[in-house]
């Protein structure tokens, strides 16, 4: 079947497509609000001429709202990790930054994933998929705020101060020209929008999308997604292995509408 043909038989509905091409595996899976015109925009853009030559097919599974469109495609790339898919691809580990309070002064740990509970473990700051990515965005914070590198376990201790003290680009905390106090507040200051938020509920919950007389329901239980029921037959049924494992992608899918209440939530009694 010619592709133009696969697309005019796709929904102006949310959910996900997927390309297939002669292997079982997928070739690419994406999401949309509106499943026919963003599957159209690829068949558009030149620069996916390889992956579309390859494609045979095109099939979708529509979802009730966005979210789920979001929460689906994220699961199905870490089962099928598809050859054009580069992001949500599953992370081995996850890495952050730790802060913790001895002698009323502010120290910092990268920690990984065997270290912590990502969703559970508070003062946790930035979800990095290795070492060095947690310890450039540290640096890059020192740049923009005024930070001492030694102060955040950039740089070994000296007299004279951090690099950046002596090219002018630290306030001077490590050589007592700035209190520590100031220093510390400043940090906290330039975390805040990398803090990982502990998960907000006693157990699990489903959030809930409805369109039209379609309801589906999504089980969340420490940031993880755990899979999504439907209040009527489709031709695809959704289902994920329940489980406990921090997932960044749904993490950041959930975390703003969950705390800013923008959606509707049914929350779950320990044995459901």
């Amino acid at each position: 079947m010619p592709l133009t043909e696969c697309v005019s038989q796709l929904p102006h509905a949310p959910g996900v497509y997927i390309f297939h091409g002669d292997s079982s595996l997928p070739l690419y899976i994406g999401k949309s609000v509106d499943i026919r015109s963003r599957v159209m925009s690829h068949l558009r853009n030149p620069d996916e001429e390889r992956m579309l030559a390859q494609t045979r097919h095109i099939t979708c599974m529509e979802t009730a709202g966005e979210i789920g469109a979001l929460l689906l495609e994220s699961h199905l790339i870490k089962t099928h990790s598809p050859l054009f898919n580069q992001r949500l691809r599953r992370v081995k580990q996850l890495f952050s930054i730790q802060l913790s309070t001895e002698a009323q002064a502010c120290v910092l740990k990268i920690m990984d994933g065997r270290q912590v509970q990502h969703g559970i473990t508070p003062g946790l700051y930035g979800l990095f998929s290795s070492l060095h990515a947690a310890n450039q965005k540290l640096h890059s914070l020192a740049a923009q705020h005024r930070l001492c590198m030694q102060l955040l376990g950039l740089e070994k201790t000296t007299s004279r101060g951090c690099f950046g003290w002596q090219t002018k680009q630290c306030a001077g905390a490590c050589v007592g020209a700035e209190p520590r106090m100031a220093h510390d507040q400043r940090l906290l200051d330039a975390l805040q929008a990398l803090q990982v938020h502990t998960w907000p509920f006693a157990g699990a919950i489903h959030l809930v999308e409805r369109r039209g007389d379609w309801v589906q329901k999504h089980r969340i239980q420490h940031w993880a997604y755990q899979g999504t029921s439907c209040n009527r037959q489709t031709t695809h049924t959704i289902q994920v292995m329940p489980t406990h494992t921090f997932d960044a992608d749904a993490y950041q899918i959930l975390v703003k509408p969950l705390l800013l209440n923008q959606v509707e939530i049914e929350p779950l009694h320990a044995s459901s």
